[in-house]
């Protein structure tokens, strides 16, 4: 079975034809900003033998509580995936909008939607659970649900395999790294706990995005401040993060400029690290133990400088990093010293194979 792939990132549309064999055919990236999808660009795209695919299978940031698989997409799997909209209206329409664009371009072709959410169903109830007043939650449905769960998923496959041991016994803190940011705590692969929660905004700090900041601080500023929910939102999502500490949402920017002194480049590269190093501790807890530290997404598997600096703060876990391995990391590669308790790998994020291999199983199921 071909599959075109369809990935609606934050700023990209990307898609792909992966074979039989899961090898690419063709690859297309379209730019979309702000989840705005030009139908005739699209529709461009997919003159190419992208249109050769027997299956579509579309990434969608929210599954809510109802998905926990990837499922064949109808009239009603459709209806309910536009009530979800609420839960993340950054992503969920633009991942809409490109399904129904490739469904009426390629109408033959069945759709399934792969969940980013879907991974962390297996949450226990101690890591989903927000300590609010039980009429909210049970109202709302408020709870930490994860996302990035298609890359972590991926992670999780490929670092047993890497690791050659029982997948069952793996201890694996996957590092989603890119302009988005996410951990996810593997055990035995399953996921037992994540940094992103309600929304994607929770955890770490990430490009344009804040991660975790007081809500008293965020309350405050409507009060006494006077900033309106509209300009807090976009604060958030567009205007904090790297961006707000240095300038630059590009993390190879940022590490360039810290390397040659500048101030406000170091401060923005350092609180990210700390707070990504205090996160992946915390991983390691809800774990009890760690086997392998894996680094994935842009400025995982591309900036030595971030892995170098987490590592060394991560030394009392046994998180050793070779430092010639490390700088000359490229594809799926180990990176940790021989004697290292912790291996560390560098994983080249797949996503692609991944929505592919669960679009093949809801069409065959």
């Amino acid at each position: 079975m071909r599959v075109l792939v369809v990935n609606a990132g934050s700023s990209s549309l990307k898609l792909a034809l992966l074979d039989e064999r899961d090898v690419v055919v063709d690859a297309r990236e379209l730019r979309v900003p702000r989840a705005r999808v030009d139908p005739q660009e699209l529709a461009g795209a997919l003159r190419s033998p992208l249109r050769q695919a027997d299956a579509v299978g579309h990434r969608i940031v929210h599954g809510g509580t109802r998905y926990q698989h990837a499922v064949k997409i109808d009239a009603g799997v459709r209806g309910e995936l536009e009530r979800l909209v609420d839960l993340a209206p950054l992503h969920q329409p633009k991942s809409l909008a490109a399904l129904d664009l490739v469904s009426e371009l390629l109408p033959v072709a069945p759709a399934v939607a792969c969940f980013d959410t879907a991974f962390h169903s297996t949450l226990a109830p101690a890591a989903s659970t927000y300590a609010l007043p039980a009429r909210w939650l049970e109202r709302w449905g408020l709870r930490r649900f994860g996302f990035h769960g298609l890359s972590h998923s991926w992670v999780a496959r490929r670092a047993a395999q890497m690791a050659g041991g029982d997948p069952a016994a793996l201890r694996v803190v996957s590092c989603h790294l890119g302009a988005g940011a996410s951990l996810c705590a593997i055990d035995g692969g399953r996921s037992i706990d994540t940094t992103m929660g309600f929304t994607p905004l929770e955890g770490l700090v990430m490009a344009t995005r804040s991660g975790s900041v007081d809500p008293g601080m965020l309350l405050w500023l409507q009060e006494h401040a006077g900033v309106a929910t509209a300009e807090l939102a976009e604060a958030l999502e567009h205007e904090s993060g790297l961006l707000a500490l240095s300038g630059s949402s590009d993390m190879r920017e940022v590490t360039s400029r810290a390397s040659s002194g500048e101030l406000q480049a170091t401060l923005a590269l350092e609180v990210y690290v700390h707070r990504l190093c205090a996160a992946i501790a915390a991983m390691t807890a809800a774990l009890g133990g760690l086997d392998v530290l894996a680094f994935t997404g842009g400025v995982g598997e591309h900036s030595p400088h971030v892995r170098a600096m987490s590592s060394t703060g991560l030394g009392f876990l046994g998180v050793r990093v070779d430092e010639d391995l490390n700088r000359a990391a490229e594809g799926d590669t180990e990176i940790g010293t021989a004697d290292a308790a912790v291996r560390v790998f560098v994983i080249a994020a797949r996503e692609d194979l991944e929505i592919a291999r669960q679009t093949r199983a809801a069409l065959s199921a």
